[in-house]
């Protein structure tokens, strides 16, 4: 029977639509302002936390919502921009260094919704703004790691062409200092290092009775050196950006040391705020077994060892030697522990490191093997009214085990919760960052373009929406009706299927919707203009709506996958703005396409399907 679909195909979808209604509704419930709370590795949240920060609000009589833990983190929520504001000083305050709090905005997405994994799709900076930091690479750092690597290879150097030197030292401006007993070992000695290293500007001082060697790193030198660094940490935080799922992040350098990280739409602040900041790598470390024995934990450890505590305070006395170091990790994900079930660290070893950890591991078999997490922080501190800055290590024993058999290319880190284990892949596969790094500026970014702009924005797309649809209804009647229905489950499965994906909508993206629109509405009118062809041309009813939609389908998969390709193009060469387009733009061609063809069609034959139809109006 011509116009007639199966049952089941009705049923498919209706489903489809189902979905779709659900996955685009938590967009509809707006957002709360929030803080959210939390903890640095290491550390938890508990119930002492959260009545902690209950009390801090009390005392400063600050109103909040509702207060809800969510993955070892807590949302407070708020009604006023102020009390959110005072709030976060409030609770940054009280709880110290060891929590990081920030200003969120948290979707009131009904509970049964979010059980579903239905969220919010995410806005731009352009929209709804986002997250703006302001990061301060310690390049000096860098700078003196160089001086101390060439300070160890020049007197190896000085020792393996036998140059007797009196007294070898670093000076305070990027220099090396080398004190002789006379002129002609200076003269060798000047030779030998400039055979060595052309980084170097070297200078001769023979004043009174004097034979003293100045090394300088070369200007060009050092400015390529804090270029690479500002350069590969630029990499990194890109790295770590794609990890947390950021859409259209912006990751620059600003001036000599400075770089600029934009997340627009970020719903989880206080993790990213933790994952860019974090300069955190491994370190492998054997345990120092025998000095153990007699030796007192707290106290000054016996020479090449040093005393490592876990989280409980239980400590370990390690050789400060490492085996291996996180430079050489080229992979983790995270697992789970085949004897325990419990999360671990997938971790690949490669490059010049794994052959000595190999044969470390192999000759060491049954010796405890220690893991440590090193994470580096900048403090500042007022010295004589100048405000200086301070790396401070944190060390944390995270595993110790004992070595079954020699180690790999491939193994695990046990010991962790999911959380730590899921952060610490994320970590290792990101890269550590090569020099500390400061978040010196935190705010959030607004609208670029101001509210104002966006609202006459969405009310002329609304204007132009209406036109469409009035235009549909007058020009179609009946058909017309199917049009805008159809109009509208395409644009509620197009915002289901970038909430699905976590796609970041800015203004461009609006911009593809408004198209995707238009091609739609495209497609029904080269449905409707064939099947009013095939009435001219002396067909009944029934044949004309099966023909119509028959022959205009071929045109209007042609026109679509013309589109589609351009779409995938501007995705795969452009950046920014241009792909947050190009992704709605082909999102919403194969939605239209569903809608326009499918969708409508199944509306067609419920109402006219099965039926003799004495007279059919497609339009005036």
């Amino acid at each position: 029977m011509l116009n007639k679909y199966p049952t089941w195909k009705y049923l498919l979808l209706l489903c489809i639509l189902t979905v779709g209604l659900i996955y685009a509704a938590p967009n509809m419930f707006g957002e709360d302002l929030a803080v959210q709370v939390l903890p640095s590795a290491g550390y938890n949240l508990t119930a002492t936390t959260q009545e902690t920060i209950k009390q801090a609000l009390s005392q400063e009589n600050i109103h909040y919502k509702k207060i809800q833990a969510e993955d070892n983190a807590l949302l407070i929520r708020f009604s006023d921009p102020h009390d959110q504001i005072k709030a976060k000083e409030v609770i940054s305050a009280k709880l110290g260094e060891n929590y990081i709090v920030a200003l969120n905005l948290a979707p009131k997405t009904p509970a049964w919704l979010s059980f579903l994994g239905a969220k919010p799709m995410k806005l731009g900076l352009d929209l709804r703004g986002g997250v703006h930091f302001l990061m301060e690479v310690d390049v000096d750092t860098a700078v003196d790691r160089r001086i101390e690597s060439e300070f160890s290879d020049i007197r190896n150097t000085l020792r393996d062409d036998k140059i007797r030197y009196r007294q070898f030292a670093k000076t305070t401006d990027s220099g090396i200092i080398i004190n002789f007993d006379d002129k002609e070992t200076l003269k060798k000695a000047e030779e030998s290092i400039k055979g060595r290293s052309r980084d170097f500007d070297v200078t001769v001082n023979e004043e009174e009775g004097k034979y003293q060697l100045f090394l300088r790193l070369k200007q060009n030198v050092i400015q390529d050196i804090k270029n690479s660094t500002i350069e590969q940490t630029m990499t990194t935080l890109r790295n770590r950006v794609n990890e947390l799922g950021v859409a259209e992040a912006v990751v620059q350098r600003q001036g000599v040391n400075h770089i600029v990280v934009e997340l627009p739409g970020i719903q989880d602040t206080a993790r990213a705020k933790d994952i860019l900041g974090k300069t955190a790598t491994l370190e492998f470390h054997l345990h120092a077994r025998e000095q153990s024995t007699n030796a007192q934990p707290g106290s000054t450890p016996p020479p090449g060892t040093k005393w490592y505590y876990e989280r409980d305070g239980k400590p370990y006395l390690l050789y400060k030697r490492e085996i291996l170091t996180g430079e050489s990790i080229t992979g983790a994900m995270v697992g789970s522990d085949d004897r325990t079930g419990r999360p671990a660290v997938v971790v690949r070893v490669g490059g010049a490191g794994l052959s000595m950890f190999k044969k470390t591991t192999l000759e060491n078999i049954g010796e405890l093997l220690g893991v440590v997490y090193i994470e580096t922080k900048t403090d500042q501190e007022v010295v004589n009214g100048q405000v200086v800055k301070k790396n401070k290590k944190n060390e944390l024993l995270i595993s110790i085990a004992t070595i079954q058999s020699a180690l790999g290319s491939q193994f695990q880190i046990t010991g962790l919760s999911v959380a730590e284990a899921q952060d610490l892949a994320l970590l290792l596969r990101a890269g550590a960052l090569p020099a500390a790094m400061t978040i010196v500026e935190e705010r959030t970014v607004g609208p670029s373009l101001g509210q104002e702009n966006i609202r006459l924005g969405i009310i002329s797309i609304e204007v132009g929406l209406g036109l469409v649809v009035l235009a549909m209804l007058v020009y179609y009647s009946v058909f017309g009706i199917i049009a805008n229905l159809a109009l509208m489950i395409n644009v509620v499965l197009l915002i289901a299927i970038l909430s699905l994906v976590g796609a970041t909508l800015t203004l461009p993206g609006m911009a593809g919707i408004v198209l995707t629109v238009g091609m739609a509405v495209d497609a029904n009118v080269l449905i409707f203009e064939r099947i009013r062809e095939e009435l001219r041309n002396g067909m009944s009813a029934q044949a004309a709506i099966h023909g119509g939609f028959e022959h205009a389908l071929a045109t209007i998969i042609d026109a679509n996958l013309t589109t589609l390709i351009v779409g995938i193009i501007l995705f795969s060469i452009g950046t920014g703005p241009v792909k947050g387009f190009a992704v709605t733009l082909c999102i919403g061609i194969l939605t239209s396409m569903l809608t326009a063809t499918t969708g409508t069609r199944a509306i067609v034959n419920l109402i006219y399907g099965g039926r003799h139809v004495k007279r059919l109006r497609v339009g005036i």
